[in-house]
This record gives structure tokens, sequence and C-alpha cells, in this order.
């Protein structure tokens, strides 16, 4: 057994790699959905419902993926989940019609759920308490790397291939995630002489019943932000389509706004370390709410293009904040079962917050949608700071002091289920 200390250099391999892998072929498929379901006949407003479905697969797998996950371990999760999106994406492939390609995309998402929930319970649980926000700001930055440079990989084949093509990419990535995940072991605890995943499984109703008190509150938080950092990815190119500016110009301010999302991943997990969640969920969402509230009135390129960094940095310097709040209060004897109904709160609010967007340019006032997600922005930033200290131990530093000396990341045995959670959530 090895002796030396965890660090973020010693988990690459093992953790951040996979995910890398994995995120960018589903970075290179993301762009192109809706151009593949428009080349199997769907119009317009069917081919944005195929992109769609990726993200309601993902919300369909929250929960399952951690029931799997704290069943089977981490590991044998995360190679499931890759031989299951082999096929899924096969299937987009070979979709005859928008119907199978639906359907095919749908599962694909449930697989990405099972694949990134795997990561994350092993990080909570594996990572040392002072080194666990930028494990996993770094674990969330991997999919925003992934992000950024899936669609070059992906417009460089599509150069010379035909849409459906892009699947067979994915699939590629897919495979060679896989296969490190199999030849590559998890980073083995000093401390304990085990890795993460072996926490005998619980009902995933008796978690929610358990812990309602969390997911009632600092959960509806986490659903806010969820909302808000998805509208991003809504408001820009829809303000940018109202400007009149060409989807070309488009794509490049919101390739800048994600080139600056993606470089302040780490820096992000640093502060969480030092100075506590707060210092970072707080601004993450003041930035976003009030660069949307100022988005209806840029009017030139100039900026369009400010305002859009701007919304990167806010983003950016999020990063894992809601996989570390998780890996705050997640109880040791169900951690995977917890993340996953945790997971399903943010991504509840990832599908919700385009859709108020959406809503609102329908009825014919985008300004009003993107102004009324910036408010919702502001309400998240309340939401945290009213609600994370009273879970997390690491909200802040005073917080912080009031954690009884020893390591956090694995507190003692939860106490009988009880209407308030408080004390336990406050031990990790």
């Amino acid at each position: 057994m090895s002796s030396r200390p965890m660090s973020l250099l010693r988990m690459a391999p093992a953790v951040f790699l996979p995910a890398l892998v994995f995120e960018t072929g589903m970075g290179a498929l993301a762009p192109v959905l809706a151009l593949s379901g428009r080349a199997l006949g769907a119009s317009v407003g069917t081919a944005g419902l195929v992109l769609a479905l990726l993200g309601v697969g993902q919300i369909l797998g929250d929960v399952p993926a951690g029931a799997l996950a704290a069943r089977v371990g981490d590991r044998r999760a995360m190679l499931m989940a890759a031989a299951v999106a082999v096929l899924t994406l096969c299937g987009c492939a070979l979709a005859r019609n928008v119907g199978e390609l639906g359907i095919a995309v749908t599962a694909t998402g449930a697989t990405n759920a099972v694949f990134v929930l795997a990561r994350q319970a092993y990080l909570t649980e594996a990572a040392p308490k002072e080194l666990r926000a930028r494990a996993l700001s770094t674990l969330g930055g991997m999919s925003r790397v992934g992000s950024f440079v899936g669609p070059f990989i992906g417009a460089a084949v599509l150069s010379t291939h035909p849409v459906h093509d892009i699947y067979w990419l994915a699939v590629a990535f897919t495979l060679a995630a896989a296969l490190v995940v199999a030849l590559v072991p998890d980073v083995t605890d000093p401390l304990t002489g085990r890795t993460a995943g072996t926490a005998a499984p619980a009902p995933v109703r008796a978690v929610v019943r358990d812990h309602r008190t969390v997911f009632l509150t600092l959960g509806v938080a986490v659903l806010l932000v969820g909302s808000v950092r998805a509208a991003r990815q809504t408001v820009l190119p829809l303000w940018a389509e109202h400007l009149g500016f060409t989807p070309a110009t488009t794509s490049v301010v919101f390739g800048i706004a994600g080139l600056v999302d993606t470089l302040t991943f780490y820096p992000s997990g640093q502060v969480m370390d030092r100075l506590g969640r707060l210092w970072i969920a707080v601004p993450s969402m003041l930035v976003l709410g009030l660069t949307m509230v100022s988005l209806p009135l840029t009017r030139t390129l100039g900026e369009l293009t400010v305002v859009a960094m701007v919304m990167g940095f806010g983003n950016g310097i999020g990063s894992g904040i809601l996989m570390t709040l998780g890996a705050d209060v997640a109880p040791p004897a169900s951690r995977s079962q917890f993340l996953g109904v945790w997971r399903l709160c943010a991504d509840s609010g990832s599908a919700g917050g385009p859709l108020v967007v959406s809503a609102a340019a329908g009825l014919g006032s985008l300004a009003a949608g993107i102004s009324t997600m910036g408010v919702v922005g502001v309400l998240a930033a309340g939401a945290l700071l009213r609600w994370a200290p009273r879970y997390s131990p690491f909200a802040t530093k005073g917080t912080r002091s009031r954690v009884v000396a020893g390591d956090t990341a694995r507190p003692a045995p939860s106490p009988a289920p009880g209407p308030d959670r408080c004390d336990e959530a406050r031990r990790g």
C-alpha cells in the first residue's frame, strides 16, 4: 500500500483522465444532435427537442445512477455505463427515423449521469477535506474542457464526413474512457487502505425521507443554481440573434466566453478550500445574475462580447461548487444514493432555466425572460448564503472552526433518522 498522501496529480490518471475523455466525446456530440435530427427529416422544433432529450436522459438517470454506484461500486458502474453508451451511440448512428434517434439520445444522457456520478462519489469519499473543493472543481473542469474541445474535434471530422459519423467519434472516445477505467486502478487511501464505493446499499426512498430537510432547503438553492447556469447557454445565442448577428459571429462570442469559463475552474477550488464555499458560490451567482440582467442592455458586438466574457467568468468560478456542497453534506452510509438525488435537483434546474427563457421569448419578450433568470441568480445567491452555512461545515472559515478535529471527509456513522439533519450534515 502506498503511503503517499492523496494529491490531484495522483488522482489524475484514474479520475480526471477518463472523465475528460468521456466528456470530450459528449462535447463533440452535443452541437450536432439537432442537425442529426434535421437530417432524418425533423422540423426545427423537433430537432431542438432531440437536443433537449440528452438532458432529459441525464435527469432520468441521476437517481438510478446513485443506486447503481452504491450497489456495484464506482468503477463497475462506470464500465457498465460506458458499455451501454457504446450501444446507445451506435443506435444514434444507425437510427432510421427521429423516434429511434430520440430514444437512443435519451438513453445516452442516462449513461452520462452514471459516469459522472461515479467519479463524484469516489472523490467525495477519497479526497482529503483540505483538497476536496480543488478535486471536485477539477472534475467539473474536465467537463468544461471536454465541452470546449469536443466541438472542434467534431468539426474537423464533419469537414470530410456526414453528420451521423459524429456518433462513431463519440463511440471511440467512450471506448477509450472505458479502457482507462479498466486499466488504471483507483488511488488507495493511505489512511484506510481502501478505495471508495464500498458502502452498503440503502433504499433511495429512505435517503430522501431521512434527509428531506436538506433537499427542501439547500436542495432548492441547488435547483436555482442549475437553472441559472443552464440558462446562460440559451440567453447568449438568442440575444445575439435578436441583435442580428450571424451564427458564425455568435459562435465566436460563445467560444470566447467558453474559454474564459474553462480557464477559471482550478483557482475557484483553491478559494473554496482556503476560505470556504460561499466565497465562490455567492459571487458566482451574483455575477451570473447581474450579467443576465445587463445582457438586454447590450446593442453592439463589443458590448455583447464583454458581457459574455464576464458571464463566462461567473460560471467558470462556480465550477464544482454543487459537487463540493454535495460532498460536504452527503451521509457516508448512503453517499452515492444521496448524491444521485442531489444531482437530480441540479439537473432539474438545468432543464427548467432554458424553458423559462424560451417561454418568455415565445410570448414576445425575450428581454423579460433573460432578466427573470438574472433575478433568479440573485435569489440563488441569497439561498446559498442562507442555507449553506447550516449544512456545510466548510461554508466559511467560521463554520469550519466549529468542526470537531478529525477527518470530516469520513464522519462518524449517522444518528437515527429524524426530521432535522443539521447535526449530521455539519459532521460531513
